[in-house]
């Protein structure tokens, strides 16, 4: 089996990873995450997550290098990382009763043949009604600034969820599991 990379920094990622039992290593790729005019998410996300793992492919030759990108879709438009509080709260009150969409890039990359995968994962939370004080005592109890759509659904976010709907609840932090099993079976990878 060739190595495997995962080329991202993300905690979040790194965690879902170990799960699989793989030995692999993480190196963060340097790219432009600029969404680019008339793009769509799904688009982005796929883009993004084939550039990332490009981006290490000459620094990685004889890799399986793993690329991975999200953003959240409420009503239509991305929303990203908040980092503040502000915007973390701001967030959360938008999406307060309604859905939000996560869409999870995720690419495999042979970087001794130069064939890839690519797919996009989708995963929608339907919100619970929430209150101002709801939100802020989630915020301050957990302090999501660095997730997509203001909550960490592996802790306590869940609580702030009334439904959730899709094939694979690891898309929604980060790392679509079920299908990266999928592409590195295709690699040729022995899982378990």
């Amino acid at each position: 089996m060739l190595p495997l990379l995962l080329a991202s920094s993300s905690v979040y990622r790194r965690d879902l990873l170990t799960r699989l039992r793989l030995p692999f290593s993480c190196s963060s790729p340097d790219i432009d995450e600029s969404h680019r005019p008339g793009e769509t998410a799904v688009e982005l996300v796929k883009r993004l997550s084939l550039e990332k793992a490009r981006a290490l492919a000459h620094s990685h030759p004889n890799h399986l290098i793993i690329g991975s990108d999200q953003v959240a879709v409420l009503d239509g438009r991305i929303i990203g990382k908040p980092h503040t509080h502000d915007k973390a709260h701001q967030q959360l009150m938008s999406a307060s009763g309604a859905s939000v969409s996560f869409l999870t890039g995720l690419t495999l990359l042979n970087s001794q043949t130069g064939h890839y995968q690519v797919d996009c994962i989708p995963f929608t939370v339907h919100m619970r009604p929430l209150k101002t004080e709801q939100i802020e005592r989630y915020l301050l109890a957990e302090q999501p600034y660095d997730c997509a759509g203001s909550f960490k659904a592996e802790g306590l976010g869940v609580s702030l969820f009334q439904r959730t709907e899709g094939d694979d609840a690891t898309s929604l932090v980060g790392l679509p599991l079920i299908r990266l099993v999928d592409m590195l079976l295709a690699e040729g990878v022995d899982i378990p």
